[in-house]
């Protein structure tokens, strides 16, 4: 099977080699793994995670942690969001509290939710609070995109709801959904990896990364970031599958 690159593709691929050489020439700079080890010296510590025998539990406990804060998050802002979506009134009463949440720092929350929670249920709490805003204000903004003249058209020749509903506002919302999940998942895995740290649950990457900082072992920091990143990338691309699968109106 032949394999082609665009050039886009080329651009990106040369981005890659980029970073990677300034990565390489400032580990000779510094001349310490301490302070930032070789990008080889990181790919070997990086593949040598993946045979600790806590490898999976680690990474599995962090993936069921941001699952449930996107899900938790998910209903509770689509539900809200069609609210103040349909309703100005609880639009105008919900803002203030969407406007509040978004703007309190991070690391506040946790801090406060080391008071109030278990240490497990820590990242999933930060998870649900940082992605709940993302998905409720766009689901709201899919509902007042859609055209009032079609719902007031669709009931002078009597449509029935369900079909209002299925033809009319899930295709209106889906892509404010799509997109609403996809910057909720990227700034909420940050968080849950963050809550991770803070809280320090027996298993977790921000666990594990904690630990590695304890002991200077900069090259395990590192490899567990790649790690992250690539979960990240991929529950992205996940999302961006689904919406070319089901959103196929839009094509």
């Amino acid at each position: 099977m032949k394999i082609s690159f665009t050039g886009k593709q080329y651009i990106s691929l040369a981005s890659v080699v980029f970073m990677l050489l300034v990565w390489k020439i400032l580990s000779l700079h510094f001349k310490s793994d301490f302070v930032l080890p070789s990008p080889e010296k990181t790919l070997i510590t990086t593949l040598s995670l993946f045979l600790d025998g806590n490898f999976l539990k680690t990474v599995g406990t962090t993936i069921s942690r941001g699952l449930a804060g996107f899900i938790i998050s998910g209903m509770l802002g689509i539900g809200t969001g069609i609210l103040t979506g349909i309703n100005p009134y609880v639009n105008a009463f919900l803002r203030p509290i969407l406007v509040t949440i978004r703007s309190t720092p991070v690391v506040s929350i946790i801090l406060l939710a080391l008071i109030w929670l278990h240490p497990g249920a820590v990242p999933v709490f930060i998870g649900m609070l940082t992605m709940f805003p993302f998905i409720c204000t766009n689901v709201s903004d899919g509902i007042r995109s859609i055209d009032n003249e079609l719902v007031v058209m669709a009931d002078f020749y009597r449509v029935s709801r369900k079909r209002i509903v299925r033809e009319l506002y899930i295709p209106a919302i889906m892509p404010f959904i799509v997109s609403g999940a996809s910057s909720a998942m990227g700034i909420g895995w940050r968080a849950i990896i963050i809550g991770e740290v803070l809280s320090q649950p027996r298993y977790g990457i921000g666990t594990m990364m904690q630990n590695a900082q304890t002991f200077l072992n900069a090259d395990a920091v590192i490899a567990w970031t790649i790690i992250a990143v690539l979960i990240s990338y991929l529950f992205e691309k996940t999302i961006r599958w689904a919406e070319s699968k089901f959103i196929t109106w839009r094509a």
